[in-house]
């Protein structure tokens, strides 16, 4: 089994962690994330970084990009192209504050090697209104070949006009997700997505899986066995896969779930983390694939998670484990995490963020009925006992 080593040549851990700590963008918290928190941030940058709208999305709203640096070597990323993925939103505004703030050299060298170019907020009217998809109800990451979104056409022109050398596609994925068959969440998780029917492991493809060993090193770390690889299965009208086999090597980054953090601010540092490890390894190498092969080491995610599950249950008189999921909803400009029961049978196989263990006692609603699938409250009753499963 592979051993990953972090490499001393490449930005230190804590000089991660400092940049971080010193430069996290304070007025950026949670999961809701939509375009009048980033107004003000993106009229603070204008005096260093060249910011502009690149268009606009089905309800009108206008779509910026940050350009950060000027040298030759060209990083395009984009987030919340999902609207209710925001982690990456968090994490994309950190690293402007860093290249804005930082006095450190190994900053500026990356600012005299790399323009970066940011669309921070792809998908506006799908992150007001906390939806995947947008005001057309259409997923603008099944919208690569066709282009009949606004959004769509946005970011194929900008990439068609800056040409970038590499990519970053910035998401979020649910809390279901483990790091392979194992009792460890998926806290992050990259792809380096295929580009062709066959997953052909090539070039391009070898270039991308190589900045993912890199961010991977890091991680291991802090988060060791949370680091998985999403499902590369081959879709030419996702943004990933069309970028890949245009031979523009192109990361996936998925925020996943980290203990008891269901506001992501743990992962949103992971994510920061990794950006500015591929930034600078991007800024400082030739980078031509042949380290890819610890790429397959990493573990490639399983559905194994619920957000709670209660161990044996008594459920109409039989022994039972009691799943429950949370539903985002956005109440009131927040999100709220619905507890609501998604299976009631035997989830040996499966674990839970949070594990209760009801001894044989009767599990029931608050109401005092038999507790069923698609039970939707804050409390359920353990022997009469109010429990709550709420995060």
């Amino acid at each position: 089994m592979f051993t990953f080593v972090y490499h001393s040549n490449h930005m230190k851990l804590e000089l991660l962690k400092s940049l971080f700590q010193n430069h996290k963008e304070s007025q950026l918290f949670g999961r809701y994330i939509f375009s009048e928190h980033i107004y003000s941030l993106m009229e603070r940058h204008q005096e260093h970084f060249k910011i502009r709208c690149i268009g606009t999305s089905v309800l009108d709203e206008d779509i910026h990009v940050i350009e950060i640096g000027n040298g030759p070597r060209k990083i395009l990323m984009w987030s919340q192209m999902h609207g209710n993925e925001t982690t990456t939103t968090k994490a994309v505004f950190d690293v402007c504050n860093v290249f804005a703030f930082s006095k450190n050299s190994e900053i500026k060298f990356i600012l005299n090697n790399c323009t970066i170019a940011i669309i921070p907020m792809l998908n506006p009217d799908g992150a007001k209104a906390y939806t995947r998809v947008n005001a057309n109800g259409i997923d603008l990451n099944r919208d690569a070949k066709n282009l009949s979104q606004p959004e769509s056409q946005v970011l194929r022109t900008y990439f068609n006009a800056f040409k970038p050398d590499f990519c970053f596609n910035l998401h979020g994925q649910r809390t279901i997700f483990s790091a392979g068959y194992t009792k460890y969440p998926a806290t992050v998780s990259f792809l380096a997505p295929a580009q062709d029917e066959q997953c052909t492991v090539i070039g391009t493809r070898k270039k991308a899986m190589e900045i993912i060993v890199k961010m991977n090193e890091n991680l291991q770390i802090q988060i060791p066995r949370q680091v998985g690889i999403y499902d590369d299965a081959f879709n030419l009208n996702c943004v990933g896969d069309t970028f890949q086999s245009l031979e523009v090597p192109t990361v996936l980054f998925e925020a996943g779930h980290y203990a008891n953090d269901y506001n992501r601010e743990v992962v949103r540092e992971f994510v920061f983390q990794s950006l500015m490890v591929a930034i600078e390894y991007i800024s400082s190498h030739s980078i031509s694939g042949q380290s890819h092969e610890p790429y397959f080491d990493i573990p490639q995610n399983q559905k194994l998670f619920y957000d709670i599950i209660i161990r044996n249950a008594k459920v109409k008189n039989e022994s039972k484990d009691i799943a429950i999921q949370y539903e985002e909803r956005l109440w009131n400009k927040k999100i709220d995490f619905v507890p609501i029961v998604d299976k009631i049978s035997d989830l040996k196989d499966f674990f839970g963020h949070k594990e209760f263990n009801a001894n044989g006692c009767n599990v029931c609603t608050q109401e005092g009925r038999d507790i069923y699938e698609g039970y939707e409250n804050v409390f359920v009753l353990i022997n009469n006992e109010k429990l709550s499963v709420k995060p």
